[in-house]
């Protein structure tokens, strides 16, 4: 019989798969790229950008420290991605560096790691889509009441995207981000060539002044460092996403090692060549990119009204001839497309780090488990809600969720390079191999130098940004070490509880086994029951009613006088018509009475065929079983009696739940 939740979810993410295809979704580096840099490579669509809004707060007077910046981000660029390429060879297993650090730095400091890039992984999700949706509305100014929804939309395409697998999510996500690497190259050669031939484009906003906010066009000193520092913590957005390759290695087909570091140079050197070419393009044809429209002054309308246009949007209109030509919306098209397809990088490091964190019990073990398609589902959807509510919160502005992100890149960032240096240091007091020493020391160095940039910029991110909402971030990644640690502590604290010390004691019988049964009518399910518990050969059996109803009760006894049952029944007063209390307080006395005995507790059950049913039966003996199973040495025993709606339905084609593949069912 067909069933629709069960087609609409195979349509979604498709056929269930077998542990053992788990293979069949390593990636090549070709698929790799797109799928773990597509966030690295599509933040040059924003880091110009956000370089250009900080510096214009003192209209045009600074617009001379950018190319000062974007060198500082590049130069940073190249040290963490070659200090990520040595973390890759060192940890291959795919902890990146919540492994580096928990091993070399203890597991409190890996845990600040797991959850400084929990949280950025969530901020790369609302940020990128976010992004992605400005530079929709940047081609199409109509599109800007439906924002949100756009928004929230497209976490909710990507998330039935990544459900289907990972091998399946990187196909479709190569092509727009190849297609976006080739569009913003073309779209910088093709600016260079025209200014190298005298042609100097000019953006649309150039002819448009840009009013200093609050006197800040005089800057000196202090102020104008620190001003420089904010644009450059602003810049460093475009180093989001670099670790997550090397959290990744294990997606990678053998060698992945040696996949994964090419596949991290390659990603490196496209994203600097990108970044430079489109802020040298910013600067040359005078793009004014501003916080606030009002601060445009020319402006032929009311700035409250103006739809400003993203830095790509702009040099795609100046180099190209406008803002209705075929590459302009070709340009417009892909960059929205990777910003979107790049939240894809979060999809993949999330789920995957929340499910080392849960191996390791600082995680609900849920989160271990993977789905139909062998991806890890619950992180996915984890990760897809709370990006989706950030985005709801903040009205997807950019601006504004800007603010909240890197900070907890460049936390783990540092930690793992210091991390590192101690891995190296303490390879290095064993080997005794000149050329493996060399090589080591050289890695060391490497990581050494990432350690005290990173460090630096660590500073400069915290000082410039915490009190524009950073400090939100901080506060998230604080309670989620926290809960981490909580968790950790409530799985040793079972553990511990449930460890075995003596095998013989642990395991002695009780002296008497009580059958309990309960009763509200004799009919079928009644007998069921009866015959259930006297299989179990109890030393005792008895049936237990309540007398809710005095009229009712009577019957019952009288009936079950003349019924011929060797049974007794014994009826449990209740003066205020409750069922529970007095069957829990009747069943407690036993035990109480006996402490060595154990009492086993049948209760008849209807199971039905449709949902509502439910509401209809069975609640006095859930309520029982609630608190019947917090009483020790009592067994509870559902024994059920199938009605008529629930054998109709057995008889129906199987369809395999959730998740059945794993457990083996349907086979």
């Amino acid at each position: 019989m067909f069933n629709l939740p069960q087609a609409l979810k195979r349509l979604v993410i498709g056929r269930a798969m077998r542990s053992e295809e788990l293979g069949e979704t390593l990636l090549p580096k070709r698929l790799a790229l797109p799928i773990f840099a597509s966030d690295p490579l599509s933040s040059v669509a924003y880091a110009t950008g956000e370089i250009l809004l900080v510096l214009t707060v003192g209209g045009t007077a600074f617009l001379y420290l950018t190319p000062w910046v974007a060198v500082g981000v590049i130069a940073l660029m190249a040290v963490v991605v070659m200090s990520y390429r040595q973390v890759v060879h060192a940890y291959p297993s795919g902890g990146g560096s919540y492994e580096v650090v928990s091993r070399n730095l203890g597991a409190n400091s890996g845990l600040v790691v797991a959850a400084s890039l929990l949280v950025d992984y969530v901020m790369t999700v609302a940020v990128s889509v976010a992004s992605g949706v400005d530079n929709i509305i940047s081609a199409f100014g109509s599109l800007a009441e439906y924002r949100v929804a756009l928004a929230v939309g497209f976490v909710a395409l990507l998330t039935a995207m990544n459900l289907r697998g990972v091998r399946e999510s990187g196909r479709a996500f190569a092509a727009p981000t190849y297609l976006f690497i080739g569009g913003i190259l073309l779209m910088v050669v093709t600016g260079l060539i025209r200014l190298a031939f005298g042609d100097n484009p000019q953006a649309p906003t150039a002819a448009l002044g840009v009013a200093a906010v609050d006197g800040k066009d005089t800057l000196q000193g202090l102020g104008l460092l620190m001003l420089g520092l904010r644009a450059f913590a602003s810049g460093c957005t475009a180093l989001t996403g670099v670790e997550a390759i090397s959290n990744g290695v294990p997606a990678f087909r053998a060698p992945k090692s040696r996949n994964a570091a090419a596949t991290m140079a390659v990603m490196g050197i496209v994203a600097v060549v990108m970044f430079a070419g489109v802020t040298l393009l910013a600067l040359t044809s005078h793009v004014h990119y501003v916080e606030d429209a009002c601060q445009l002054t020319g402006l032929a309308g009311d700035c409250h009204t103006y739809t400003q246009q993203t830095v790509i949007a702009q040099l795609a209109a100046t180099v190209f001839g406008g803002s209705d030509t075929l590459l302009f919306y070709f340009i417009q098209a892909v960059t929205a497309l990777v910003l979107i397809l790049a939240a894809n990088t979060a999809f993949n490091g999330f789920p995957l780090l929340a499910s080392i964190l849960a191996q390791h019990r600082y995680l609900p073990r849920q989160l271990h488990t993977r789905g139909d398609r062998l991806a890890f589902s619950n992180g996915i959807i984890a990760l897809a809600v709370v990006a989706g509510g950030l985005l709801w919160f903040y009205k997807a502005d950019v601006t504004s969720l800007i603010h909240l992100y890197i900070l907890g890149v460049f936390t783990s960032f540092t930690l793992s390079q210091i991390g590192m240096v101690r891995h190296w240091n303490r390879a290095l007091a064993t080997e005794s191999d000149p050329a493996v020493r060399a090589a080591a020391q050289r890695s060391r160095l490497i990581n050494g130098l990432g350690a005290v940039t990173t460090a630096l910029v660590l500073v400069i991110v915290l000082i410039t940004k915490f009190t524009q909402g950073a400090w939100l971030a901080v506060v998230a990644a604080l309670l989620l070490w926290l809960t981490m640690r909580g968790i950790r502590r409530h799985y040793d604290a079972v553990a511990a509880e449930l460890a075995v010390e003596d095998v013989a004691a642990e395991s002695s019988r009780p002296r008497q086994v009580h059958a309990v049964v309960l009763v509200s009518k004799l009919h079928k399910p009644t007998l069921r029951a009866l015959g259930y518990a006297e299989a179990f050969r109890p030393d005792t059996v008895e049936a237990v009613t309540v007398d809710v109803e005095p009229e009712a009760t009577a019957d019952l006894r009288a009936v079950w006088d003349g019924s011929g049952l060797d049974v007794p029944l014994r009826v449990l007063a209740s003066p205020f018509r409750e069922i529970t209390k007095p069957v829990v307080a009747h069943v407690r006395a036993l035990k109480a009475a006996s402490p060595g005995d154990a009492v086993a507790v049948f209760i008849p059950e209807y199971v039905v065929g449709r949902w509502w049913e439910n509401l209809l039966h069975n609640q006095s003996a859930l309520w029982l079983k609630s608190r019947l199973l917090f009483t020790p040495g009592v067994m509870v025993i559902s024994v059920p009696w199938q009605l008529t709606s629930a054998s109709r339905r057995a008889n129906r084609p199987s369809v395999r739940a959730p998740g059945a593949a794993r457990r083996g069912e349907g086979r």
